[in-house]
């Protein structure tokens, strides 16, 4: 049971990455309850300087002695170290919200996206999982066209930003580009193959069923927050050179007919969702126009004329907010509700 005050101890883990350094800006800008933020990252952030709310506070060490008094600790310092610390944390009393994949597919783990599943959360046991960014996005336009027509069967081709890898991918996109522009080889190290002025079919690694990971974790996250275990989804990641924001190009099956003027009206309602679909005066979303936006973008909204019941969508989302730290966020709101 969680236990409700008028202001909270909030630890953030990985307070020094991009993710980690939303979820600060966010909680401030929402104007959480926190009466103290405590900054943890791994020894090589260890004493840097983060400001909250105009004070200056000093990074520390995340240990397994890191969650004293702590009410509510947002983890998005990768799974490796969410599964280390994470239940030290709950030991301590606190209540984890974890970023990664460490505990989504836990079936004691609640996966939550607020807008689309938010009840779920009454069910936690301490951890809260935050789906993958580009499962958020798409769930979110696909809620209220499964709740109008129920989705038999999803199509989606994803068009990750750099950022999804953090700072180190994003450095990479930059070199590259400065590289590439004066004439000079670029240097790999990152990804795979080079990513600037290209595009990578293969995000984390991939399985026996020619899928990567990231793919999959599409596919089992978007049926276990719709809660329909046997829904068909195939989905293909690919990374972009965009420094920050995914695209999703989603084609979805109904069981019931939906037209593209109903569907617009469904999402129009969906909290969070903004409907920006006007492709005769070039109005559909852009990567470079959700940065730093909370909402999710959906245009180019229109039939597909090759099977019945069929309706594709273009959804855009900035990954670092509503696919990651701002989702963490709402979740916290949710608790303390």
């Amino acid at each position: 049971m969680f236990n409700k005050k008028n202001t909270y101890r909030i630890a953030i883990a990985g307070a020094t990455g991009a993710v980690g350094r939303e979820m600060i800006e966010i909680l401030e800008e929402r104007n959480f309850p926190v009466s103290e933020i405590i900054p943890l990252a791994s020894e090589n952030s260890e004493g840097e300087r983060l400001e909250f709310k105009g004070t200056s506070r000093t990074v520390k060490r995340l240990t397994r002695d890191s969650f004293e008094g702590v009410d509510i600790a947002l983890f998005s310092a990768g799974a490796e170290r969410s599964l280390e610390f994470a239940p030290a944390a709950v030991k301590a009393g606190a209540v984890v919200i974890d970023n990664s994949s460490a505990f989504r597919m836990d079936p004691k783990v609640p996966l939550v996206v607020p807008e689309v599943n938010g009840q779920a959360i009454s069910g936690h046991q301490g951890i809260i999982a935050n789906p993958n960014c580009s499962t958020i996005g798409m769930v979110m336009a696909l809620k209220p066209l499964h709740d109008a027509a129920t989705i038999r069967r999803i199509v989606v081709t994803t068009f990750q930003s750099v950022s999804g890898t953090g700072k180190k991918g994003m450095d990479e996109l930059a070199s590259q580009t400065v590289a590439l522009l004066n004439f000079k080889d670029v240097e790999t190290k990152v990804y795979p193959n080079q990513i600037a002025f290209n595009c990578l079919p293969h995000i984390d690694a991939f399985l026996e069923n020619g899928y990567t990971k990231e793919e999959m974790k599409m596919v089992n996250e978007t049926r276990k927050i719709l809660g329909v275990a046997t829904l068909a989804v195939s989905a293909t990641a690919v990374r972009v050179p965009v420094f920050r924001g995914h695209a999703e190009s989603i084609n979805v099956e109904t069981e019931k007919p939906l037209s593209p003027n109903d569907a617009r009206a469904a999402l129009s309602r969906m909290p969070g969702v903004l409907v920006y679909d006007d492709p005769g005066r070039n109005i559909y979303p852009l990567q470079i126009d959700v940065t730093g936006k909370d909402e999710v973008y959906v245009g180019r909204i229109r039939v597909d004329e090759t099977v019945p019941n069929g309706l594709n969508l273009w959804v855009v989302s900035d990954n670092l907010r509503k696919g990651a730290a701002l989702n963490a966020v709402q979740i916290a709101e949710l608790l303390i509700k």
